[in-house]
């Protein structure tokens, strides 16, 4: 098995087990609609079903569509996460990772969608400055996140290093003055 097997397959199962195994607890241990506070004012464990996307877009649409729409958007993400990843040289182990944690929170939402009547549950609950509330969100959707900005670092950074070892786009030539013409034979003119 490749290094990037390796790492791929551990942060799919990490991050799809983990995101199954709170989803459970939360759904067997909180009553629908209930809050936990952990953090006084600031974090708290709650129970919530998302039909919808990312805070609860589409969440009103008419249900045939939503689950049809919900679970074929998982369907093209998984099937992306896979061809970018098969794409990747056998030693990249950086970029497996975060398209593991991708795959493994895309196939843990899927999951919850398939069992679930369409919808995910939601449980880590964040309130910021001002009272604002941040949206309910689960593990599936932290490990989709970090993947994510994984991929963003790992982009810049290969983004640099390019830059940094190629010469800059147009420099032909160190010896060439650009501020004088050429003649037809390719030496300068001096008149």
């Amino acid at each position: 098995m490749t290094p990037k097997s390796k790492v791929f397959l551990a942060a799919f199962s990490i991050s799809y087990l983990l995101d199954l195994g709170t989803k459970v607890w939360v759904a067997a241990s909180i009553s629908y609609a209930d809050r936990i506070e952990v953090i006084q004012g600031f974090f708290y464990l709650t129970h919530v079903r998302n039909p919808g996307a990312a805070f609860s877009l589409f969440a009103d649409g008419p249900e045939p569509f939503r689950r049809i729409f919900f679970l074929v958007a998982s369907a093209l993400a998984v099937v992306l996460v896979i061809s970018f990843y098969r794409r990747l040289a056998p030693g990249e182990r950086f970029p497996a990772l975060a398209l593991g944690m991708i795959l493994g929170g895309a196939v843990g939402n899927l999951t919850d969608r398939v069992f679930r009547a369409g919808e995910v549950v939601d449980f880590l609950h964040f309130r910021l400055w001002s009272g604002y509330t941040w949206p309910d969100f689960n593990v599936a959707d932290s490990a989709i996140v970090v993947g994510v900005l994984l991929l963003v670092l790992e982009l810049l950074a290969t983004e640099g290093e390019s830059r940094e070892s190629g010469d800059p786009e147009g420099a032909d030539s160190a010896d060439d003055d650009p501020g004088e013409p050429l003649s037809p034979r390719g030496s300068t003119e001096h008149g």
